[in-house]
């Protein structure tokens, strides 16, 4: 498995079911650059922190549950964190 997979994985089932397939179309862009092992490692932290931001508006509109967003939000931050240190 592929890292940061399961946090994709989880992003999509907390998603409301009505409102996965559009939400799936905005992470595969995340997703390609978060699991990209060539990718800049600024690139990787910028992305992460908008996919933080994203997340975060998702939560906002409802589309995702608060406990989900914390846990979400925690695991890409703990995410950006192991970028910046591997550099």
């Amino acid at each position: 498995m592929k890292p940061h997979q399961k946090t994709f994985d989880r992003i999509r089932e907390a998603v409301l079911p009505e409102f996965r397939e559009r939400i799936a179309d905005y992470l595969v862009e995340y997703e390609n650059v978060l699991q990209d092992e060539t990718a800049d490692v600024r690139q990787a932290y910028a992305s992460a922190q908008q996919l933080r931001g994203y997340l975060r508006g998702l939560n906002t509109t409802r589309v995702l549950g608060m406990a989900d967003w914390e846990d979400l939000d925690r695991r890409v931050e703990q995410a950006c964190l192991a970028v910046m240190e591997a550099e």
